[in-house]
């Protein structure tokens, strides 16, 4: 039986929830830190990596945790009410700027923002685990997966869309031109900005909480704190599902980091600031990538009705196929007026059978913890999503990582006014176009090797079913 509209739009909140303070975290954070809260940039750029390696650790101790939680609301679903408002007011903390001495902003800093992550971990650890309980039905769950996706996207663009005009709003008038009262006012204005955001998403998680329901109980579900730890990693590191997924999962990150990750580079150094190069286009990166969140969305809406004509896994190495094709014709484009308004055809095909892979992603990491049910007697669907999550940050570090080395490699000049080289133009080209296009092919050679296809996910279900039914009655 299929789930209400309403719980499908109920979890999709959750996800709009998460990603509003997300996107000013990744946007917003370090500029905040160098200009409005006193860091300098190497300090603040250390603190920003420290505390995100901690963070990917903690997210498998958090699957532990929650796949070991017994509550009258179940397993996952509690910590959206448990922790909704610690995470609006570790948000706050986060962009609040204390009067301090340099060394005790600089500790404020890593406590506030290592608070944040703890409590971001806290929430949604568990809210990506909850995939796998509200419904049984693998198709269903890619239905579920969508209305996150989408709902994600929106709430992207919500936040992006108020913060800033909200932090004019929020900052105090000051009088002169005394240089310190400006940052002081322009601090409580964002700090305020912050509090508005924050009692939103607390507001949403609340509602996601409300309007879902944990339909599913694992067979030895009210034996499963017994469970040992190393047992559960155990089982864990005998999926060979899981690490199939696991890799193209990194694969695919990689591929959005890389081209999120050097688009500025690629209109400011080889399209020009003024790209309108004799015509009247003028496509600013911003404006790409937003152009690109709004194919993301459709990709999202597509992902549900292709998966259920031709599968998840076909689906799945359709986008991927997609992306890279296009990513690599996207390598030849001319740097023309014709050529800027191919690439934002190409970019809104690109972002469209991307934006099809994320709900798929995360729904057939809800049948790796089915198959681990059926095979191991217990699905540590927390671990099992957590230690995805904890993978997926890592790679997604690695893609910046491997941006800035790659641009050094090919002799990138940081001055402000510099003219690249043509050796520097083309590795601006390859990275935008051949090395994602790369990722996407290394995701489709492993997905091949994936083996939980629709057949044999009813037949685990099927199974799972009449498992449960007896441990039901017994």
């Amino acid at each position: 039986m299929a789930a209400p509209l309403s719980e499908k739009i109920g979890y999709g909140l959750g996800d709009m929830s998460s990603s509003m303070f997300w996107k000013i975290f990744s946007y917003y954070l370090p500029f905040f830190y160098s200009n409005i809260f006193g860091l300098s940039l190497e300090h603040a750029a250390m603190m920003l990596l420290i505390t995100k390696l901690a963070d990917a650790v903690i997210d498998p101790v958090m699957g532990i945790v929650c796949d070991r939680t017994t509550s009258r609301w179940g397993r996952y679903r509690p910590y959206l009410l448990w922790i909704a408002m610690p995470f609006a007011a570790a948000g706050v903390l986060t962009f609040t700027t204390p009067d301090l001495g340099y060394t005790g902003k600089l500790i404020w800093a890593y406590a506030t923002y290592m608070l944040m992550m703890i409590v971001y971990t806290a929430i949604n650890v568990p809210y990506g685990a909850m995939l796998g309980v509200v419904t049984a039905d693998s198709q269903e769950r890619t239905v579920f997966s969508s209305y996150r996706m989408f709902f994600a996207y929106g709430g992207s663009f919500l936040a992006l869309a108020l913060f800033e005009p909200l932090c004019t709003l929020f900052t105090p008038p000051f009088v002169g031109t005394d240089g310190a009262a400006k940052i002081a006012a322009e601090a409580r204005g964002w700090q305020t900005a912050t509090a508005v955001i924050g009692v939103l998403c607390a507001v949403l998680f609340f509602l996601c909480f409300r309007m879902t329901r944990e339909r599913v109980k694992a067979s030895s579900e009210t034996k499963s704190t017994h469970h040992s730890v190393a047992g559960d990693i155990r089982s864990l590191m005998t999926n060979g599902p899981w690490w199939i997924l696991l890799g193209v999962a990194i694969c695919v990150l990689l591929f959005n980091s890389i081209r999120g990750g050097v688009a500025a580079y690629y209109f400011k150094d080889y399209l020009g600031e003024d790209n309108s190069l004799g015509g009247n286009l003028l496509l600013s990166c911003g404006a790409f990538l937003a152009i690109g969140e709004v194919a993301n969305m459709l990709g999202v809406t597509l992902a549900s009705p292709v998966a259920r004509r031709i599968g998840k896994k076909r689906t799945y190495m359709l986008a991927l196929i997609g992306s890279g094709v296009l990513s690599v014709v996207f390598f030849h484009m001319p740097l023309s007026v014709a050529g800027c308004w191919a690439i934002v055809v190409l970019q809104v095909l690109i972002s469209a059978f991307a934006g099809m892979t994320f709900p798929l992603l995360w729904s057939m990491f809800a049948d790796v913890a089915d198959y681990s049910e059926l095979k191991h007697g217990h699905s540590s669907t927390g671990l099992i999503f957590s230690s995805s999550s904890m993978a997926q940050k890592f790679g997604g570090a690695f893609g910046s990582a491997l941006i800035l080395w790659l641009l050094a490699a090919y002799g990138y000049n940081t001055e402000a006014d510099a003219v690249q080289s043509g050796q520097t133009l083309f590795g601006l080209r390859l990275l935008m176009s051949y090395l994602p296009a790369a990722g996407c092919a290394l995701a489709s050679l492993l997905l091949v090797f994936y083996p939980l296809t629709d057949r044999r996910m009813k037949h685990i279900a099927g199974e799972l079913s009449i498992r449960r039914k007896t441990e039901d009655h017994e």
